[in-house]
């Protein structure tokens, strides 16, 4: 028997590794009505259940009823993705050559995923009751927790949310059983907000410089409609304030705006300026949070509830109820790349969601990559320029200090450490700069030249002296230290080279009476702990920064007058033809974060090479002049924003499998389509890699939709013949060949 060409089944996306969608018949006794786009569906797959995503209802006639399944449950009452949402996974599917149904998934929180209530969670809020407010604090002389508690309670002008009870300056549980206290005591209680808005006494806006309110005017003439903006601005010119204004003129139309950041370590900062200067309900969505939280701040911005979202990459996928505005802080950030899995730009496909919804996109930066620079050339983004920083700040001078043959005290030059204590004596802050965290990168013995490597990679293993401990930074495998050389049994082993921890105790040693911090994945694991590292740096216990990647974009620290970049000359020599841009966006905004206050700033750059030509364009013709030259080498060299690039990689037990396998996928498509270059296959820069085999093939094309073509034509053959022993991956437009 076969399907009348009247009957209808429903198309799903299942979250398999499938180029393809799977037709159920609908399930029983739910009307056709009710199976829209967008909801979940509970269906039957293989031998177990999943959580599918319809996609479409459609008319099959050429397929065999007895062949299909009936769907299980519907599990929404009504779409959670809009048609415009739906489009939009559907382009992102297709541009990245990634199965439809991984990509519905990663849209949706956790919790969604498992097939759980699209309810609201709605968050609670702890309130002193009145015998609270009439207790004296020197009565929880014997519970600081609960005293500290109580009076933060009594500085807010309404309840405390649950999220933020760890900002009491107490652990997560502390703050919680003194919570679980005062409200057995009767002196709080426990109370629903309702309207999802976190307190806070909203500041009026902040008057705008002709710079900045021309941008705010540009952008706001097109609410409503797409366009899309470069806001180009030097470090400290008041980006932010641009997005604030934006934002509020967007709530005010009744719509919501979308923020998204590189890094989690950006979001405190910034959501402590939203709090205070917007007055709408807002949520903050990354990794960072527990699924209860992320799963609630999903399904506010879907309803509409939340008015402003921050988040990082994935958030680019959060539903918007009633689209108004997407912005990008520090656009040129390369951690927008997801890079496992769904390897897609966020982006990238902000400007693509922003096109569908047809509302405006701004893309904020001080270094614009030279993607979006490109963009601005050919017409499809409006540049906007803030060229000078606000206020009386001023931009920081520059100067080199040449460290050739110079004795260093654990990284720092004697002219360095100079400066330091200059700037401390005139009351200024200082933050240093070196991007490689433990205390040093390698371990060896004096005595025969042995290297402690991970077994697993093809790395050495990092030394973290505070925890006695050797880590693997790209398999995560961790030893205690060797008592003795494994090779010839001396004792003489000893760290080699520098990274934070290392610098951290020399700085302890040099400034004793000087509070220092440092900043990095390894100091900030705890949840809070990096909201408060920067609160004390803006009360002034800090007066000494140190910190990786994590502190050079996005934070304001007026008090900073002095910057030291420890390592200049680490990004010069990578095979990465990317390298020249991605080092020259890390120094200027390192640099950037020097004199942002009343005080000007100066900015020292270690470096062995004084007169490399990357270093001597960005002094004398700025980032602006540094990007011109870089793109002229690009566009002679047919490399992006000029050509168009995909990285396939292939790891297995052996490397010799994934060679192999790479070259009968360039051996099958070679020669069907002579305007893709196919490059290798050769291992990858790290071969072994947490135990397993990599290599990879570079296609490169002049075309877009060439390369494409190409791509659709071997996953095809692909999908004819799959292989077993070897996972591969596609990376499109990747910017990192690691």
């Amino acid at each position: 028997m076969t399907i009348s060409r009247t009957e209808k089944v429903v198309r799903v996306a299942v979250p398999i590794p499938a180029y393809r969608c799977f037709d159920y018949l609908p399930p029983s006794g739910v009307g056709l009505s009710e199976l829209l786009p967008g909801i979940r569906l509970r269906v039957p797959f293989g031998n177990r259940t999943r959580v599918g995503y319809l996609i479409a209802v459609a008319e099959t006639p050429d397929c065999d009823v007895e062949r299909l399944r009936a769907a299980e449950a519907v599990l929404d009452d009504k779409p959670l993705l809009s048609e415009t949402d739906v489009k939009l996974l559907q382009w992102a599917a297709r541009y990245y050559h990634h199965p439809l149904g991984e990509v519905f998934q990663l849209a949706f929180p956790v919790h969604l995923r498992e097939g759980r209530s699209a309810e609201v969670a709605r968050p609670r809020g702890l309130a002193l009751t009145p015998a609270g407010a009439a207790l004296d604090s020197p009565a929880l002389k014997r519970a600081p927790s609960q005293r500290r508690l109580l009076e933060t309670l009594r500085g807010a002008e309404n309840p405390l949310p649950a999220s933020r009870l760890a900002e009491t300056g107490s652990s997560a549980r502390a703050a919680q059983d003194a919570a679980r206290r005062l409200v057995e005591r009767g002196w709080a209680e426990w109370v629903d907000l309702r309207d999802g808005r976190i307190p806070a006494a909203v500041r009026p806006p902040l008057p705008l410089n002709v710079a900045q309110l021309a941008a705010v005017d540009a952008v706001s003439a097109h609410l409503g409609r797409y366009g899309a903006f470069l806001l180009e601005g030097v470090t400290g010119s008041g980006k932010t304030e641009v997005y604030l204004e934006v934002i509020r003129r967007v709530i005010g139309r009744g719509e919501q705006a979308l923020i998204l950041v590189p890094e989690i370590s950006l979001t405190p900062q910034l959501e402590q300026r939203l709090r205070e200067r917007i007055e709408a309900p807002l949520a903050v969505f990354h990794s960072g949070l527990n699924e209860t939280e992320r799963t609630a701040a999903w399904l506010g911005f879907q309803q509409g509830d939340l008015r402003v979202l921050l988040g990082t990459r994935s958030a680019v996928f959060v539903p918007m109820r009633r689209p108004g505005v997407i912005i990008l802080d520090e656009e040129h950030d390369r951690s927008f790349k997801q890079q496992e899995g769904f390897r897609f730009s966020a982006r990238d496909v902000a400007v693509m969601r922003a096109r569908m919804a047809d509302i405006p996109l701004v893309a904020g930066s001080a270094t614009p990559s030279l993607e979006s620079i490109r963009n601005v050339q050919r017409g499809r983004y409006a540049r906007l320029s803030l060229p000078a920083r606000a206020g009386v700040a001023v931009e920081p001078r520059y100067r080199l200090l040449d460290i050739r043959s110079r004795r260093l005290q654990e990284g720092l030059s004697e002219a360095l450490i100079a400066a330091i204590r200059e700037t401390l004596a005139e009351g200024g802050q200082v933050l240093l700069f070196l991007n490689r965290r433990g205390f040093a990168p390698a371990l060896i013995c004096h005595g025969c030249g042995w290297v402690a490597q991970c077994r697993r990679c093809d790395a050495n293993l990092v030394l973290h002296a505070r925890e006695a401990r050797l880590r693997c930074h790209h398999c995560a495998a961790e030893h205690g230290l060797p008592a003795g050389c494994p090779a010839c049994g001396q004792e003489d082993l000893r760290p080699l080279g520098i990274g934070t921890e290392r610098v951290d105790q020399a700085l302890q040693r040099l400034f004793p009476e000087v509070g220092v911090a440092r900043i990095d994945r390894d100091s900030t694991r705890g949840r809070h702990s990096l909201a408060r590292i920067l609160d004390r740096v803006h009360r002034g216990e800090v007066r000494i920064l140190l910190g990786t990647q994590m502190l050079a974009k996005g934070h304001h620290f007026p008090g900073v007058t002095l910057v030291g970049i420890l390592d200049v000359d680490a990004g010069f020599y990578s095979t990465d033809f990317r390298a020249a841009e991605h080092t020259a966006q890390l120094i200027v905004q390192v640099a950037g974060r020097a004199g942002r206050g009343e005080k000007p700033g100066t900015v020292l750059l270690q470096t062995r090479h004084p007169d490399h030509p990357l270093l001597q364009r960005l002094l004398r013709e700025g980032y602006p002049g540094f990007a011109a030259a870089e793109l002229a080498e690009r566009e002679s060299a047919c490399l992006p924003p000029f050509g168009y690039q995909a990285l396939w990689r292939a790891e297995s037990k052996e490397l010799a499998l994934s060679m192999d396998f790479l070259a009968r996928l360039r051996e099958e498509a070679d020669g069907t389509n002579g305007a893709v270059h196919w490059l290798g296959p050769a291992p990858a820069p790290m071969p072994k890699q947490a135990g397993r085999y990599r290599a990879q093939l570079w296609l490169k094309s002049a075309r877009r939709e060439v390369l494409h073509a190409s791509l659709t034509d071997a996953l095809a053959r692909l999908q004819e013949t799959p292989e077993r022993r070897v996972r591969w991956s596609l990376d499109v437009d990747p910017v990192d060949f690691y």
